[in-house]
């Protein structure tokens, strides 16, 4: 019997003790919901700017055009997510046929917004030997997918290691792009009227920027000027 009731007295500890248990874990969670919680600091344009998306292992151009390398003699390019959101709605993208030959800095595809044929820069020199028609058909992964299933051509760039030298990655890119919106016209507060409640920039920057003359503003902004 005395063994049975060493037993019993444990028994009843350990429920004593998940209880306790379960009261302090009820008063943790009631302490945490019920603290006042600090208002959120003021946003400025410079926090906007940081919600572009700029994932690791891109090299991004001046020219809002993204590179990443699939192999040592091959990768893909795109536009990234600043040029999207500077031109809008994107209709259609016509890309240059494989076996084309891009340079660096030259010419690379054009994006079709509103009838109007906005051309972009190719971030790396080579020859195209594939191009992504899932974009050509559905442009709106432009917009939700612009480094993944949105990518526009596979070129094949035996210098790649060279040409990626003069472009952006990394933190240098993510600072380079959260001054894109600095860059834009006009400068000042009324920038600060065209960001959504969440933060993150407007579709179509140029065209509420610039008005009727949103094309010379987005191709002041993708170096296309005299593209």
């Amino acid at each position: 019997m005395d063994g049975i009731r060493f037993v019993d007295i444990y028994a009843t500890k350990g429920l004593e003790y998940l209880v306790v248990l379960a009261f302090l874990g009820a008063f943790v969670v009631f302490c945490r919901y019920a603290r006042p919680r600090a208002a959120a600091p003021a946003r400025s344009p410079a926090d906007d700017a940081t919600r572009f998306r700029v994932p690791d292992g891109i090299h991004f151009h001046p020219g809002h055009g993204w590179f990443r390398s699939v192999d040592s003699a091959t990768g893909v390019v795109g536009l990234d997510d600043f040029a999207r959101k500077l031109v809008g709605r994107i209709d259609g993208v016509d890309l240059p046929p494989v076996g084309s030959r891009l340079a660096q800095g030259g010419k690379g595809w054009s994006v079709v917004v509103d009838g109007a044929a906005i051309p972009m820069l190719s971030p790396v020199g080579g020859e195209v030997v594939e191009v992504n028609p899932e974009a050509a058909r559905r442009p709106e992964l432009l917009r939700d997918d612009p480094y993944g299933r949105g990518w526009l051509l596979r070129v094949r760039t035996p210098r790649a290691a060279a040409e990626t030298r003069s472009l952006l990655s990394g933190k240098a890119a993510r600072a380079w792009m959260e001054s894109a919106i600095e860059r834009l016209q006009p400068p000042g507060p009324e920038l600060g009227h065209v960001l959504q409640d969440g933060g993150l920039p407007v579709e179509g920057l140029a065209r509420v920027l610039g008005g009727d003359h949103w094309q010379e503003l987005a191709r002041t902004h993708l170096l296309t000027e005299e593209a």
